[in-house]
C-alpha cells in the first residue's frame, strides 16, 4: 500500500499545482495506444539481431558468416570486417555525458573489451529468421588475461583523472581526521560493499530506424534525451541537422540506462543506411546485462565521536569499478562531508579498471552506494554510544553544507525526521536488539537519512494557443515513467489559469524546443520552469491583444483583472466584459498565438547548496530459522520543495523504496571470475522483488519553501526515494537479529552464517 500526502502549507495553492491528478497519459498506456520505440511500423520493415561476444577480453581471430548469409531472407551481416565506414576520430562517438576515455565503437575492430560485447549484427526479413541466423555466426577468438573482480583490483585503483559532466571530485580534507579518530572516545571503522546492479526496465532497449527516399532518417529510440541521441548520430554518421529526427514519446522505464546511446542504435542505423530499408533492432533480456549498470563498490567508513555523540572524525573512502576504455565516475563519498556537522573530514574516491562494460548512472547514482555505508556506520556508532539512532543524527545535524561552505537554499530534514518518526511510531522502538519477537520471527526497526542534489539545467518550451481556446505546450524532454506529461500539463494550466483538459503537452521529438536529458531529478525544475515561462508569456501576450483589440472595456481594464474563462477572456462582471479568443485572434489577424521561452540557472543559485532530503524508517521481520527477511513497513518522509503532483510524486518515491528494498535484499550481479562472465543475466536468477515482497509503503511530503532553487520552487523526487532505503533495512535487520551485515544484498546465507 502506498499513501502519499502533502502536509498543510501556508498560502493559497494555485488550482493545478499541488493537486493529486491522475496521469494524463494513463489511458493511452492502459489501452495500448501509446507506442514505444520497437512498436512503430514502417513499410518493408526488417529486423536485426545482435551477436554477442563470449570472451572477457582479447581479440577476434575470424568470423564465419557463410551459413547465416546462405539462408533465404537474410539480407545483411555486419561485422568489424564488413561494415560502413565510420569516423576515425573516437571523439565523434562521445555523447553529452560521456566520461573521459574512448567510447565503445560498435564493430570498430577486432578488439574485445568485455564478455557480451556486440561482434556482429544479422538482419533478416523476420525477427525469428534473424535470431536463427545469428546463432549460425561462428566467431573464433584469441583470449587474453582478464580481471572482473574488484576486490582483486583494489591495489591498482587510482583517483579518476577526469569524470563525466557533473562529476564532483571529493573536496579537500579538512582538519586532522586521522588524529581526531584516534583521540575519539567512541569509534567505528569498517568496510562495506555494494554489488553490481543492472537496469531491468519493462521495455528493453530497442529502436526502429526509418530512412526516406532522400536517405533522411526518422529514428524511434528508447532514450532519456532525444537531443543527445540526435547529436550522437549526426557526429557518427556525418548527418546534417535536417537529415535525422529522433522520436521517443513513451519510455517503458530507463532509470539511467537511456541517458547515453547504447550500441544497438549505431548498429541499426548502419544497417538501415546500408540496406536503404527500415530496420528494427531490439536487445534480448540477456543483452540488457551487457552495457549500462550500477558499478560495484568497496568502501571504508570510519567515524569517531565524543561520549555525547558529537562527531569528531569522518573518513569515507571508496573504490568503484569502471571499464578499460572509459573512466566512469560517481559522486560516492562527498555526502559524508555534507550530511553531518564535523570539523575533521577526509573523503577519497578511486576507480578500478576492469574488463567489463562501462557502468552508467542508475537511479540516484553515487548517493545510493555512498549513503549505504555512511548510514549503517552511523547506526553502528549509535549502538556503541547506546544512543537512539535518530537522536544521534539530530545531535550532528548540519545547518550548512561544509563541503562548499554555503547555506542551504532550503533544508526541511528536521521536519522529515519529526514527521516520519511520528508516523512510524519510532518513539516506541526498544534500544536493544532482539527485543521483539512474534513466533519464529524477530522484529526490528531501522532508519536512515537520504540526500540528493536539486539541480536545474537550461531548457526551452513552446506554448501555442488555438482559436478554440486550447493550448499545445511542447519541449523535447522525455517521460521515462516519472509523470512528465502530467506535471508539465499541470504547470501550464496553472500559468494560464485554465483547466487541465484545455492543455496538451508534447515531448520526445527533436523538432521541439531543446531540453536536457531527463535524469538527475532536474526535469520539473528545468523544463517545468521553461513551460511556466512560455505559458506566462502567452497569457501576457493574450492580455495585451485584448487591450488592443478587445474594445474599450479591455483597453481600460487593469492587466491583472483580465482572466481566462475557457474560450473567452473576461475583464469584469458585465456581458460586454468578455471576448471570445477566436474573435480576438481574428481581429489581430492571427491563426494562432505562439510564445517560446528558454530558462537557465540563475546566478543567485551559486551562493547556496541546493538539495532534497529524506528520512526513511523501516520495519523488518526475520525468520530466525530460515534467515528470510520481510520488509513489512516503510515510512519515507521527503523534503522536496513544492510538490507539483502529490499522487505521481508519491508514486515515484514509493517506486524508489521498492528499489531500495531490492538493493538491500535481492539484486546482485554474480560473475564467474575465471571466465570473466556474468552468470545470472536473466530474470530467473537476477533477483528482484515481486508483489509478495512488498508490503506497506507510506510516503509523506513535508512543507518546504524554496525561492532559490528555481522560479517554481520545485525539486525533483525521482532519485531521493531510493537513497537511504537499503541502509534503513540493513539497520532494521541488525535491530531484529543483533547481527550486522555490511555486504549487500543481505541474503539468508549471510544471516545464517
Amino acid at each position: 500500500m502506498n499513501r502519499a500526502e502533502t502536509l498543510p502549507s501556508t498560502g493559497n495553492p494555485k488550482p493545478a499545482i499541488g493537486v493529486p491528478h491522475s496521469r494524463v497519459d494513463g489511458p493511452a498506456k492502459v489501452t495500448g495506444a501509446a507506442q514505444y520505440a520497437a512498436e512503430f511500423g514502417a513499410e518493408g520493415l526488417v529486423y536485426g539481431v545482435v551477436v554477442s561476444g563470449t570472451i572477457a577480453t582479447g581479440k577476434i581471430v575470424s568470423i564465419d558468416t557463410t551459413a547465416a548469409e546462405a539462408l533465404p531472407g537474410v539480407l545483411l551481416v555486419l561485422t568489424h570486417r564488413k561494415r560502413p565506414a565510420l569516423p576515425a576520430d573516437a571523439d565523434a562517438f562521445k555523447d553529452m555525458i560521456a566520461p573521459s576515455g574512448t567510447p565503445l565503437r560498435p564493430l570498430w575492430d577486432e578488439r574485445v573489451w568485455y564478455s557480451g560485447q556486440p561482434v556482429a549484427l544479422v538482419v533478416a526479413q523476420s525477427l525469428e529468421l534473424a535470431r536463427y541466423a545469428a546463432s549460425l555466426v561462428r566467431v573464433r577468438y584469441e583470449a587474453a588475461s582478464h580481471q572482473t573482480d574488484i576486490e582483486a583490483a583494489l591495489m591498482s585503483a587510482v583517483p579518476p583523472s577526469a569524470g563525466k559532466g557533473g562529476f564532483d571530485p571529493p573536496p579537500p580534507e579538512r582538519g586532522d581526521p586521522r588524529k581526531a579518530l584516534a583521540d575519539a572516545k567512541v569509534r567505528v571503522d569498517a568496510f562495506y560493499t555494494t554489488p553490481t546492479e543492472y537496469h531491468n526496465p519493462m521495455e528493453m532497449h530497442g529502436c526502429t530506424v526509418v530512412p526516406d527516399a532522400r536517405g533522411h532518417l526518422t529514428v524511434y529510440e528508447k532514450t532519456q534525451g532525444v537531443v543527445n541521441t540526435k547529436g550522437y548520430l549526426q557526429r557518427v554518421f556525418g548527418l546534417k541537422d535536417d537529415e535525422v529526427q529522433v522520436v521517443s514519446p513513451f519510455v517503458g522505464g530507463a532509470f539511467g540506462s537511456g541517458l547515453r546511446p547504447q550500441y544497438h542504435l549505431a548498429l541499426a542505423v548502419m544497417a538501415a543506411r546500408e540496406l536503404k530499408k527500415p530496420v528494427r533492432v531490439t536487445l534480448t533480456r540477456q543483452q540488457m546485462f551487457t552495457f549500462a549498470h550500477r558499478p560495484q563498490s568497496v568502501q571504508r567508513v570510519a567515524l569517531g565521536a565524543s561520549a555525547d555523540g558529537r562527531l569528531q572524525a569522518v573518513i569515507h573512502e571508496a573504490v568503484s569499478e569502471t571499464s578499460r576504455y572509459e573512466e566512469f565516475c560517481d559522486v560516492v563519498v562527498n555526502w559524508a562531508g555534507q550530511l553531518y556537522r564535523c570539523d575533521n573530514v577526509s573523503m577519497g574516491y578511486k576507480v578500478a579498471k576492469l574488463d567489463v562494460p562501462t557502468p552508467a548512472d542508475m537511479r540516484a547514482p553515487g548517493a545510493t552506494q555512498g549513503l549505504f555505508p555512511l548510514e549503517v556506520a552511523m547506526d553502528e556508532l549509535a549502538e556503541a554510544l547506546r544512543m537512539d539512532p535518530l537522536e544521534l543524527r539530530l545531535v550532528n545535524y548540519a545547518e550548512r553544507d561544509a563541503n562548499k561552505n554555503l547555506p542551504f537554499s532550503s533544508k526541511a530534514l528536521r521536519d522529515c525526521y519529526r514527521e516520519g518518526a511520528a508516523r512510524f511510531g519510532w518513539a516506541g522502538r526498544p534500544l536493544e536488539p532482539r527485543a521483539r519477537r512474534e513466533g519464529n520471527e524477530l522484529i526490528g526497526w531501522g532508519m536512515a537519512t537520504g540526500a540528493w542534489d536539486a539541480m536545474q539545467n537550461k531548457a526551452a518550451a513552446r506554448a501555442v494557443l488555438t482559436p478554440d481556446g486550447r493550448v499545445r505546450v511542447s519541449s523535447s524532454t522525455a517521460d521515462i515513467g516519472t509523470g512528465t506529461y502530467t506535471a508539465m500539463t499541470q504547470i501550464a494550466a496553472d500559468a494560464l489559469g485554465v483547466p487541465l483538459a484545455d492543455v496538451s503537452f508534447e515531448l520526445g521529438d527533436t523538432r521541439l524546443p531543446k531540453a536536457p536529458i531527463e535524469g538527475g531529478s532536474w526535469t520539473v525544475s528545468s523544463v517545468g520552469s521553461a513551460v511556466d515561462a512560455a505559458c506566462t508569456r502567452l497569457h501576457n501576450r493574450l492580455v495585451e491583444l485584448a487591450r488592443e483589440y478587445g474594445g474599450a472595456r479591455f483597453a481600460s481594464a487593469d492587466r491583472e483583472a483580465v482572466r481566462r474563462e475557457r474560450k473567452q477572456l473576461v475583464c469584469g462582471p458585465h456581458a460586454d466584459d468578455s471576448i471570445a479568443i477566436a474573435t480576438l485572434l481574428e481581429r489581430a489577424g492571427l491563426d494562432e498565438l505562439e510564445e517560446q521561452a528558454s530558462v537557465k540557472p540563475h546566478v543567485k543559485q551559486q551562493a547556496y547548496s541546493m538539495g532534497t532530503h529524506s528520512a526513511v524508517f523501516a520495519e523488518v521481520r526475520v525468520d530466525e530459522t530460515l534467515g528470510i527477511v520481510r520488509v513489512t513497513r516503510v515510512v519515507s518522509a521527503v523534503a522536496a520543495g513544492r510538490i507539483v503532483n502529490p499522487k505521481t510524486a508519491g508514486n515515484q518515491v514509493a517506486g524508489g523504496v521498492v528499489w531500495g528494498i531490492s538493493m538491500a535484499l535481492h539484486e546482485h550481479g554474480q560473475f564467474d571470475h575465471v571466465l570473466g562472465r556474468q552468470m545470472n543475466h536473466n530474470l530467473a536468477e537476477y533477483h528482484m522483488p515481486v508483489n509478495a515482497d512488498i508490503h506497506e509503503i507510506d510516503v509523506l511530503f513535508v512543507d518546504e519553501r524554496d525561492d532559490i532553487v528555481n522560479p517554481l520552487g520545485v525539486k525533483g523526487v525521482g532519485e531521493i526515494g531510493v537513497v537511504g532505503v537499503a541502509a534503513a533495512v540493513c539497520n532494521a535487520i541488525w535491530h531484529a537479529t543483533g547481527k550486522r551485515i555490511r555486504d549487500l544484498p543481505i541474503t539468508p546465507d549471510k544471516l545464517l552464517g
